[in-house]
């Protein structure tokens, strides 16, 4: 039987392989952190390689994702869908093993990792949801939720300020489940760390209010070992594991330094490694006796199948948690969900509330919360504004992990990256709020969830100018356009009740990639419309109002809005049809969602050959995507300034008369 320290060195010896192949790579921390990953995945993770959707799996997280052939050994060793022709296609093109972990790529991912910080931020979120989870569907004697989350991190995540965030939280929770292991090596891209890494990290953990096993070898597999033990039998806190290593161990020359961090070893130095190591095989070789030292599928079946049949004997005793649960995890919607919000959005248009879009939203969230017991929700420190919380809102804090509502705190990257971890964990219908402004704070969240393909809905108020006296510094102006540029993300911005409806409706039906819901602080007046037009309204850009006329005549313009905005259009293109001109006014309130409907419905809207006006508050230059060189829009180019909403949007130019006379000169062109 192979000693643990030869199962560790089947992880260097890939890992060395596979970027030496790929001439590019990180051998280092894989290197370092190989002894800890063997005791971990061959004694004490839950997991099954046959069935990496097994819903009560402990997850496991690479934070320091540039290490990523630890995982790809990982999988490959213990029995996934992850060959060795996989291995050896590292860093190529299309292959499963990129070159920091994919989500959806290689079977086994939990999580896309490389922005340092990220990964331990998702971990929380997975911790977040496994807690809350267990806490609605647990019974006595039916753990059918009770699993860990165990993350990896290095010095380079906890140098990010997202790591304050999300442990900080995670501290304030009592995450009892998730499992840190800190990559104390000493060496970051420029070198030794110790000019600018703090030096007491276990002390910062300790205000957080984490468990903390210091000064554990990180070589030792006895020591980590007990250390892992430890950690399980804590239950009220999160538990931080110091493991000191040495960053590309068994490197006779380039151990310790960070020589070996970014950089393939070289064909010497890896011969002396395997020297070293006493690794006597060729590259890309595995003995026989390694690889059954490393196989976990009769076990993980034998795990799977014992949580199978406490199931059984669960969904007897309480069928309808049981089958709420499959449902759930499935990322299934209730059967009623759609018909319900359909007669919600048809109510909502026949009494016309004239009311803000943000209150609009809660409305749409009180519908919805009835129906989605999946449903959780949450603000950093805006509830109040966002307007994010309902009748049923029950908050999940230390004492209470049965809720669906979080208070974030201050922490917008925090919050987000948490939601995705929350997603991706399954069981959730996830959304999180916060000005629009402070998205800049969760650019990153919100491209990886895109990156990811997963359903993160991301709530913003506050959405223009027209929030007023806080200023230019609260009042989003380029940040619309920002979003919409994200690959498979979707934006919606609603002119009034009925469009906020709707878009939340899209939203929670959408899996498959995340979307933004834009609100306003400001009052919206409602817009009459057909039964057509309001199905319309989830094509992303319809017809709100056509010219006045009749038979086969065509619009001379057409102005297209968004939001606060569009009610400016409508009013605007009155006065130019009163006036003779034919004027169209398209509401667009997801010009995402429009851009993927068939080219016939994009030029029954948008008519080809009609000049076009573009309306909203916003940044000028992604509206000539939608209007061309030859037509004209409505903005803001500029940063905004305080004052009362009205004075703004005067000042600005957000007036029927400023987009009458843009009108009539474009005609005139």
């Amino acid at each position: 039987m192979p000693t643990r320290r030869e199962l560790a060195n089947a992880i260097r010896a890939l890992s060395m392989d596979a970027v030496q192949k790929a001439k590019s790579g990180h051998p280092g921390a894989p290197m370092g952190m190989a002894d800890i990953a063997e005791v971990l995945w061959n004694s004490h993770m839950k997991y099954n390689p046959k069935n990496s959707n097994w819903a009560d799996r402990d997850r496991f997280v690479l934070s320091n994702g540039h290490g990523s052939m630890l995982i790809y050994s990982l999988l490959h060793l213990t029995g996934f869908d992850l060959s060795m022709e996989d291995i050896k296609q590292f860093r190529q093109l299309h292959s499963k093993t990129a070159g920091h972990p994919e989500y959806g790529y290689a079977d086994g991912i939990e999580t896309t990792t490389g922005p340092l910080g990220q990964g331990v931020t998702n971990a929380v979120g997975m911790a977040i949801a496994e807690r809350t989870l267990g806490a609605q569907f647990n019974r006595p004697n039916f753990p059918v939720v009770n699993h860990h989350t165990y993350v990896f991190m290095g010095d380079g995540c906890l140098m990010e300020g997202l790591s304050h965030e999300s442990c900080a939280m995670a501290g304030a929770l009592g995450l009892g489940k998730l499992v840190a292991f800190w990559d104390d090596n000493n060496i970051s891209i420029d070198g030794h760390i110790d000019e600018w890494m703090e030096q007491d990290v276990p002390g910062r953990f300790e205000s957080y209010g984490w468990h903390v096993i210091r000064g554990v070898d990180g070589h030792n597999a006895d020591a980590v070992n007990a250390a892992i033990q430890e950690a399980k039998s804590i239950q009220d806190k999160p538990t931080l594991i110091c493991t000191k290593t040495t960053i590309g161990f068994g490197s006779p020359n380039l151990c310790g330094t960070h020589d070996c961090h970014g950089a393939p070893l070289g064909d010497q130095e890896i011969a002396l490694t395997r020297e070293n190591l006493g690794w006597n095989h060729e590259p890309f070789v595995i003995p026989q006796e390694i690889y059954d030292g490393w196989d976990h599928t009769a076990k993980g079946a034998e795990e799977e199948a014992a949580w199978n049949e406490m199931f059984a004997a669960y969904e007897k005793e309480y069928p309808e948690l049981a089958a709420e649960f499959k449902r759930r995890m499935s990322g299934e919607l209730p059967a009623n969900f759609e018909v319900e919000m359909d007669k919600f959005i048809a109510k909502t248009q026949a009494d016309m509330p004239n009311i803000a879009s943000r209150k609009a939203s809660q409305n749409a969230i009180e519908a919805m919360g009835p129906l989605l017991p999946e449903l959780f929700g949450g603000s950093a420190d805006l509830t109040g504004s966002n307007l994010t919380n309902w009748s049923g809102t029950v908050k999940v804090n230390k004492q209470n992990a049965n809720g669906n509502y979080i208070s974030w705190g201050v922490r917008e990257f925090g919050m987000a990256h948490m939601m995705n971890g929350m997603v991706l964990h399954g069981g959730f219908k996830v959304y999180g709020a916060t000005f629009l402004m402070f998205m800049e704070f969760m650019r990153n969240a919100l491209r990886m969830s895109a990156l990811m393909k997963i359903g993160t809905i991301y709530v913003y108020t506050h959405d223009s100018i027209g929030l007023g006296e806080d200023g230019p510094t609260h009042q989003p102006v380029e940040q619309l356009a920002t979003m919409r540029m994200i690959p498979r993300f979707q934006t919606w911005r609603a002119c009034d009740a009925v469009e906020s409806a709707v878009s939340w409706k899209v939203a929670v039906m959408r899996n498959e990639a995340p979307t933004a819901l834009v609100f306003s602080r400001q009052n919206l007046t409602p817009q009459p419309r057909t039964a057509e037009q309001v199905k319309n309204i989830e094509k992303g850009g319809y017809v709100l109002k056509d010219c006045n006329c009749e038979g086969a005549c065509q619009a001379e313009l057409i102005i297209i809005a968004t939001g606060s905005e569009v009610d400016l259009a409508v009013k605007a293109a009155d006065q130019l049809n009163a006036a003779g001109t034919k004027v169209r006014v398209v509401s667009m309130p997801c010009p995402d969602m429009f851009a993927a409907q068939d080219q016939a419905y994009q030029d029954s809207v948008l008519i080809p050959g009609v000049k076009r006006l573009a309306v909203e508050a916003g940044v000028t230059a992604y509206w000539y995507k939608w209007v061309g060189l030859e037509g004209d829009v409505v903005g803001i180019d500029t940063f905004g300034e305080s004052a009362p909403a009205g004075e703004l949007f005067k000042e600005f130019g957000f007036t029927v008369e400023n987009v009458v006379a843009k009108a009539q000169a474009l005609i005139a062109k």
